[in-house]
C-alpha cells in the first residue's frame, strides 16, 4: 500500500515508540492474563474441591444415618419381631404339646393301672403261698413254746393284778383331791359362745394364703440354710475380724454440716453382734456416727456419694407403706410404751428392734434422728413421705395441740382395726364367688377345646341339615377358641392393662366406673355402705379429737378414693366457706342415705356431730357386713346354675346330633 509522504514522519515515530513500548505493554497483557487464568484456574479448583468435600460429607453422612438406623431401629425390630414370632411358634408348640399329653395319659393310665393291678394280684397270691408254708413250718415251733409262754402268760397276770390294784388305789386318791379342787374353785361357762364349724370358702381362703405365701418362706428358708453353712460363717468371719471401729473427726472433715441431707451408707455391728448394712440421712458424718452410736452399734464405715444417693435415695422410703397389720401394731405398741412412762424417742428404739423388716427400720431411725433434731411426732411422720396414712398425721398433729396423744394412739389402732375388718371381711365374701367363678371358665373351656374337638371327625359325614343349629354354633365356637386362644388371652391381659392404667390414671373414667358400680343392684349398696361407714367414722374420730370441720373435710378430701365422695367434700367446703350448712351438700343425694343425712341434721342441730356419725358409722357398718353375706349366698348358687346350664347345653349339643343319627338309622 502506499502512503502519503506527509505521514511517514508520524509512521516513523510511531514504529519507534512502538519498539520501545510494546514488549512493556505485551509484558503486562501476558502477566495480567496469566494472573487472570491463575486465579480462575484456582477458583475453580477450590469450587471442585468443595464441591467434592460436600459431596463426600454429605454421602458419608447418610451412610451414617442408613448405618445408624440399621443399628439401632430397624435390627432390634427385626430381632423383636423374629422374638415374638419364635414366642408364638413356641408357645403354640408347648399349647399343642401340653394338650396331647393331657389327652394322651387317660388311656395309657388305664392300661397300666390294669397291668399293675393284674401283677399286684399275683404278687399277693405268691405271697400268700409262702406265707402259709411259713405258718406250717412254724406251727411246730409254736406248739413247743406254748408251755413256755402259758407259765409266762400267768406270770404276766399276777403282775398286772397287782399293779392295777396299785393303779385303782392311786385313781381314787387323785379322784377325792380332784373334788376336794372343784369345791374350793367356781366352775365359769360362757354360754354366749358359739363354735361354728369351719366354711368351704375359709379352708379357700388359707390354702390361697398359703401358696402365696410359699415363695416367701421358701426364700427365708434358703437364705438361712446359705447364711448358715460353714463357708460362708468362715468368710463372714475373717471379713468381721479384719474390720476396724471407725474413727471419727470431730473438728475436720467429717464434721462439716451440710444444707442438706445426705444419704450415708453405714457397715456397723449391732448389740446382737451381727453385721449390718444399712442407709442413714443426716447433715454430716458426725452425726451418723454418735446416732449409731446412741443405738448401741460398733461403726466401722461411713461414706456417700452421688451412687448411693441414687439409688438408695428418698424416693425408695417414700414409696414404702406400712401395711395396715403393721401399722396397728405400731399404734398399740406405741401406746402401751407411753403410758409406761416410756419416752417417745426410746418407744421408737424398741419398736426399730422388733420390726424385721428393714425399709420399716429405716423410716423408725429417721423419725427418732428428725425427733432428737427437735422435729414434733407429726413433722417427723410426715417426712416419711406415704408411710403414714395422712389421717394419722392431721390426728397427731391435732393431739400435739390438746396433749392427749395415747387416747389418740389408741382411736387410731381401734379405727384401723375396724376398717381392717371390714376390708377382710370384702375379700373373704369374694374369695369363694372368684374361685367358683374362674373354676366355671376354666371347665367349660376345657370341654369346648378338647372335648368337642373329638367329636367333630363323627359329624363331618352327616349331613349339615341333619345337625341342630346350637350344635353348629357350638362346634364353631369350639373350633375359633381353638385357633385363637392365645391371641384371645393376650388381648384380655391387655385389654385389662389399659382399663387399669386409665382407670388409675384418668379421673372422669375413674368417676365413670365408680358411678357405675355403685349403681349396680345389690352391689351397688355395699359400695355406698362401705363408703358411708367409712366416711362417717373418719369424720366422727376427727371431730372428737377437736379437728375443725373446715379441716376434718380437708382431710376426708385427700384420704378417700371415691371420686362421687370428693365431689361432695368439696361442695361442703365451699358451703361452709359462704356460711351455710354443712349438710346442705348431702340432702337428696343418691350416694348418701335419707337416714345417715337425717342423722347429720340432727348432729348438726344438737352439736352432738361427732357423737351422731359414730351411731351412723356403726350402723351402715352392720348394714354393710349384713350386704356382703346377702350377696355371698346370692353368688354361690347362682353360679353354680350357670356351670350347670352351661355344660348342660354343651352335652345337649353333643348328644342329640347322636340321637338324630341313630334314629334315622333304625329307619
Amino acid at each position: 500500500m502506499n502512503r502519503p509522504i506527509i505521514l511517514l514522519p508520524f509512521i516513523f515515530v510511531y514504529r519507534m515508540v512502538s519498539f520501545v513500548f510494546k514488549p512493556l505493554v505485551m509484558f503486562i497483557k501476558y502477566i495480567s492474563l496469566g494472573f487472570f487464568f491463575f486465579n480462575i484456574t484456582l477458583i475453580t479448583i477450590l469450587i471442585n474441591s468443595i464441591t467434592l468435600l460436600t459431596r463426600l460429607v454429605g454421602t458419608g453422612f447418610l451412610w451414617l444415618s442408613y448405618f445408624v438406623y440399621i443399628t439401632t431401629i430397624k435390627f432390634p425390630l427385626i430381632i423383636i419381631k423374629y422374638a415374638l414370632k419364635g414366642g408364638l411358634y413356641l408357645s403354640y408348640f408347648v399349647y399343642r404339646f401340653l394338650k396331647w399329653v393331657v389327652m394322651g395319659c387317660f388311656f395309657p393310665f388305664v392300661i397300666v393301672y390294669d397291668v399293675i393291678s393284674n401283677l399286684l394280684s399275683k404278687f399277693k397270691e405268691v405271697m400268700e403261698k409262702k406265707r402259709i408254708a411259713r405258718l406250717d413250718k412254724k406251727k411246730d415251733l409254736l406248739e413247743e413254746r406254748a408251755y413256755q409262754k402259758e407259765n409266762a402268760r400267768q406270770l404276766k397276770e399276777k403282775a398286772e393284778l397287782i399293779k392295777k390294784k396299785k393303779r385303782e388305789k392311786a385313781d381314787k386318791k387323785r379322784a377325792k383331791l380332784l373334788e376336794q379342787k372343784k369345791k374350793r374353785k367356781e366352775v365359769y361357762r360362757n354360754e354366749n359362745v358359739v363354735i361354728e364349724k369351719e366354711k368351704l370358702g375359709d379352708r379357700i381362703d388359707k390354702f390361697l394364703r398359703k401358696i402365696i405365701a410359699l415363695p416367701q418362706n421358701l426364700k427365708k428358708k434358703i437364705t438361712a440354710r446359705y447364711q448358715n453353712s460353714i463357708f460362708v460363717k468362715n468368710a463372714r468371719n475373717k471379713r468381721d475380724m479384719a474390720r476396724q471401729a471407725l474413727l471419727i473427726e470431730f473438728e475436720g472433715e467429717d464434721a462439716e454440716r451440710s444444707d442438706v441431707k445426705l444419704l450415708y451408707e453405714y457397715v456397723a455391728k449391732n448389740s446382737e453382734g451381727k453385721v449390718v448394712k444399712g442407709y442413714f440421712e443426716a447433715f454430716s458424718k458426725v452425726e451418723v456416727h454418735s446416732f449409731l452410736l446412741g443405738e448401741g452399734f460398733e461403726v466401722y464405715s461411713i461414706r456417700t456419694n452421688r451412687w448411693i444417693t441414687l439409688l438408695h435415695g428418698r424416693s425408695s422410703v417414700n414409696k414404702t407403706k406400712i401395711k395396715t397389720k403393721d401399722l396397728l401394731f405400731f399404734l398399740t405398741q406405741l401406746s402401751t410404751y407411753i403410758k409406761s412412762g416410756i419416752p417417745l424417742v426410746e418407744s421408737l428404739k424398741i419398736l426399730t428392734r422388733q420390726f424385721a423388716n428393714k425399709s420399716y427400720q429405716r423410716i423408725f431411725r429417721s423419725m427418732i434422728y428428725d425427733l432428737t433434731m427437735g422435729d414434733s411426732f407429726s413433722e417427723a411422720l410426715i417426712k416419711q413421705g406415704v408411710a403414714f396414712p395422712k389421717l394419722l398425721i392431721n390426728m397427731v398433729k391435732a393431739a400435739e395441740m390438746t396433749g392427749q396423744l395415747v387416747e389418740t394412739l389408741d382411736d387410731m389402732a381401734e379405727y384401723y382395726s375396724e376398717t381392717e375388718k371390714t376390708r377382710k371381711q370384702m375379700i373373704t365374701a369374694m374369695i369363694y364367688p372368684t374361685v367358683v367363678l374362674v373354676l366355671s371358665i376354666a371347665v367349660i373351656t376345657f370341654i369346648i377345646m378338647f372335648v368337642i374337638p373329638r367329636f367333630v371327625g363323627i359329624y363331618e359325614n352327616m349331613d349339615a341339615a341333619e345337625i341342630p343349629k346350637f350344635t353348629l354354633i357350638i362346634m364353631g365356637a369350639s373350633d375359633f377358641l381353638e385357633k385363637n386362644i392365645i391371641w384371645m388371652v393376650i388381648g384380655v391381659v391387655v385389654l385389662i392393662l389399659i382399663i387399669r392404667y386409665l382407670y388409675n390414671n384418668v379421673k372422669l373414667i375413674r368417676t365413670f366406673f365408680q358411678w357405675f358400680f355403685m349403681h349396680l343392684p345389690g352391689f351397688g349398696d355395699i359400695l355406698i355402705f362401705n363408703e358411708v361407714t367409712i366416711f362417717t367414722k373418719t369424720f366422727s374420730s376427727l371431730l372428737s379429737h377437736n379437728v375443725f370441720i373446715t379441716d376434718s373435710m380437708d382431710v376426708l378430701n385427700r384420704i378417700t378414693n371415691n371420686e362421687i365422695y370428693k365431689m361432695l367434700i368439696l361442695d361442703t367446703i365451699s358451703n361452709l366457706a359462704r356460711g351455710e350448712r354443712l349438710s346442705l351438700a348431702f340432702q337428696g343425694h343418691w350416694a348418701f342415705p335419707l337416714p345417715a343425712y337425717e342423722m347429720l341434721v340432727t348432729g348438726e342441730k344438737t352439736g352432738q356431730l361427732a357423737e351422731m356419725m359414730e351411731k351412723v358409722s356403726t350402723y351402715y357398718q352392720e348394714l354393710h357386713r349384713n350386704a356382703v353375706t346377702r350377696l355371698k349366698s346370692l353368688i354361690e348358687p347362682a353360679l353354680i346354675v350357670f356351670l350347670t346350664f352351661v355344660v348342660g347345653i354343651i352335652v345337649l349339643a353333643i348328644i342329640v346330633p347322636m340321637f338324630g343319627a341313630f334314629n334315622s338309622i333304625q329307619q
